[in-house]
This record gives structure tokens, C-alpha cells and sequence, in this order.
């Protein structure tokens, strides 16, 4: 008998769009990638160095369980250089990418049937890390004319006695927006904990992302060096933790993971001190990207009425074509051979949306434009 706490879990749409495509692939269909969130970079190679320089100086061993105290001096030197807040190493819990830095936060914060406010869109996955230990997600809506910004004073709504943390994202997945500074400031003041995900800080095109700890010391920091570094593969997340929670997480921690990889934390410390001018260079090429996409999809009849900022994602409104969206991204799939992200992956209030990934190079993003677009001549001419 299969534990119910599983069967419950909703499947990640977006890797059943790229298992589909790699069958396609297997058969020598070419297909455009668009659906994934994954960086196509190679890792700067000051991180392929320190990785190499690691298996050779033998760093291959167990680490402190709270992460390489020298990493955990980087990313709070990060925190201070780049947002001006004070972070003591001691709150940082290094960890093996940030999914396992949800679980921990979510594991210390919730008792069955405690209640977590999340965004509807949002990211796919929070909902499940939140069932699976016992809490209950609590979705709020929010608007695509708006930015898909929280209102404040529609959170107070959903606050309740049971509520342990409002979650944010910020730049967000799937959306790419960005909340603002005052949003950010309301909710740290409305009095749960805040947990804040800012896996994609550093990618910003448009304006300034701020991190919560700006606001309000009762907060959760979730982060990486998937997104900004490219080092999805080396599996290398954190959290900043308040103190008080700091000796419970490091227990659970022990006993579930142990600690981090040691080479992979060894290449974390050489990104945050040498990765700068990489950095620089991929946030530019993305850029570019973000900048051809919007305008082409525009071109297409798709109305971004909120043009993203972060991330390197694109969420559009397909409607005009079909409010099924899972149907509508595998009939792109098979017709058009692009890979796509269905807007229900992320929420009930996705369906009808699109998200289209720029984390490909300019040359196939434009094949897949004109692939799309053939696609929509022949669905219009179908009709």
C-alpha cells in the first residue's frame, strides 16, 4: 500500500513536456526547448576549476552539516554587498539545491494542517512541498493586468490562526515579474513569517530586486546557484534562517541529508568570489533574448500586458487559442516541435497561459518562433 501522503502529489507538467520531447528527440524530431528553466550555459570556469582543484586537494569528505563555513561567509559577504543587510554565517544552512532548502523551512515552520499562503500562478512545486508535510497551501489569486502582484490587503483575508508564512517569489516563476518594494514591505508587516525564494536574484534586466531580509528580519531566504551560476547539475542551495531556528534545521538536516557536496560548495565559494564577468555576460545574452521573445510573441497575437523583468521566463496569454492549456502545449509538442510549459502546471489561475523559456540561444528561439508561427497559421486556417 503506496503511503497517501504521495499519492497525492500532482506530477511537474513541465518534466513530462521534456520527457515527451526527448522520446520525439530519440526518433530524429528536432525539437526547440522552451519549456525548461535551466540555464544553457556552461559553468564559468572559475567554478569547473575550483571543482577540479577540489577533487585534487582531496575536498571530497563530509562538511560542517551547516555548509563550508567559507562558503556561508560568501553568501552572507553577498547579502551585505548587495542589499546592505547584515547576515551572521551561523543562520546560513548550506544545502544540497534549494529543494531541499523549502523542505527544511516548511519542516521547522508547520504542524498538520497549518496553513502557508502561495500566489496561484506560482511555482509548480510548492504546493506538493506543502502537502507532503502535513500543511494545507492556501491560494491567492493574482492578476496578470497587475504584474501578478500580491495585494496586501487581499493576503489579510486569507490570515488566519493556523497561518504559519506567506510565501514569495521574487523575480517569479513562471511569470518572470518582479514584486515591488512596497508590496514586499506590507507583507513582512502583516505579521506571519515570510518565506522568501529568490533563486533567480542577479537575474534582473529591469529595475532592482530586493530581498526580503530588507524589510523584516522574520523571514526565510530561499537560494542557489542553479539559476544565476548555470550550476544546476552541482545541486547547491541555502537558507537564512533567524537564529532561533537555525539548531532545529541543522538536526534535520543531519539526519536527512547530512551536509551539501563538498566540491560543489568548493565551486560555490569560487563563484560568488570570481564569477562576476561571467555573470555579466550571461545576464546580457538572456537580456537580448527576453527583448526578441517579447516583441515576436507580441508580433503573434499574444497581449503581455506586463512585460517580465526577471527570470527567464515569458507567461502569455493564449486563451485566443485554446483555455486547455496542457492540450494546447502537446499539440505545440507534436505539430511545431517546441517544447512548452502549459499555464496549469502552475496554478488553476495559469490555465489559458502559456510559459515560453529563454534559456536557449537566440538562433533557436528564433527557429521556434517560426515554427510557432506556422503553427498559428495553420490552427487559425483550421477554424
Amino acid at each position: 500500500m503506496i503511503s497517501r501522503k504521495v499519492t497525492g502529489i500532482s506530477p511537474f507538467i513541465v518534466m513530462e513536456v521534456l520527457e515527451r520531447a526527448a522520446e520525439m528527440e530519440r526518433k530524429g524530431i528536432n525539437v526547440i526547448h522552451m519549456e525548461v528553466g535551466e540555464p544553457d550555459f556552461d559553468v564559468p570556469a572559475c567554478v569547473s576549476e575550483a571543482i577540479q582543484e577540489a577533487f585534487n586537494q582531496g575536498h571530497t569528505h563530509y562538511t560542517h552539516s551547516l555548509g563550508d563555513p567559507e562558503l556561508r561567509n560568501e553568501i552572507a559577504e553577498n547579502y551585505r554587498r548587495n542589499y546592505k543587510v547584515e547576515v551572521d554565517p551561523n543562520q546560513i544552512i548550506v544545502t544540497s539545491g534549494s529543494s531541499p532548502a523549502i523542505l527544511l523551512t516548511l519542516s521547522v515552520l508547520c504542524e498538520n494542517n497549518d496553513e502557508v499562503i502561495i500566489s496561484d500562478p506560482g511555482y509548480a512545486c510548492y504546493p506538493n512541498f506543502i502537502k507532503y508535510i502535513g500543511a494545507n497551501p492556501i491560494i491567492v489569486p493574482v492578476a496578470e493586468d497587475e504584474g501578478f502582484q500580491y495585494h496586501p490587503s487581499d493576503i489579510k483575508k486569507y490570515i488566519t490562526g493556523k497561518t504559519k508564512a506567506i510565501m514569495i517569489n521574487s523575480p517569479m516563476n513562471p511569470t518572470g515579474n518582479l514584486l515591488s518594494k512596497e508590496v514586499m514591505k506590507q507583507l513582512a508587516s502583516l505579521g506571519p513569517m515570510v518565506i522568501s525564494d529568490e533563486i533567480y536574484h542577479g537575474l534582473v534586466y529591469e529595475g532592482r530586486a530586493h530581498s526580503i531580509l530588507e524589510f523584516t528580519d522574520n523571514a526565510f531566504v530561499l537560494n542557489g546557484f542553479s539559476k544565476l551560476y548555470a550550476m544546476t547539475g552541482l545541486r547547491l542551495g541555502y537558507v537564512i534562517a533567524p537564529k532561533h531556528f537555525v539548531r532545529v534545521m541543522q538536526k534535520l538536516q543531519q539526519n536527512l541529508f547530512i551536509c551539501a557536496g563538498s566540491t560543489a560548495q568548493r565551486a560555490g565559494i569560487s563563484a560568488l568570489k570570481n564569477a562576476q564577468q561571467d555573470v555579466a555576460r550571461m545576464k546580457s545574452t538572456y537580456d537580448e533574448r527576453r527583448k526578441y521573445l517579447i516583441k515576436r510573441l507580441t508580433s503573434l497575437g499574444f497581449n503581455i500586458k506586463v512585460k517580465p523583468t526577471g527570470a527567464f521566463y515569458v507567461f502569455v496569454n493564449a486563451k485566443h487559442l485554446s483555455t486547455d492549456s496542457y492540450k494546447l502545449a502537446f499539440d505545440i509538442l507534436d505539430k511545431a516541435r517546441i517544447g512548452v510549459t502549459p499555464g496549469i502546471d502552475f496554478g488553476e489561475n495559469g490555465e489559458g497561459f502559456l510559459r515560453f523559456s529563454y534559456a536557449n540561444s537566440l538562433e533557436n528561439i528564433m527557429e521556434g518562433m517560426d515554427r510557432l508561427e506556422k503553427y498559428l497559421k495553420r490552427y487559425h486556417s483550421s477554424k
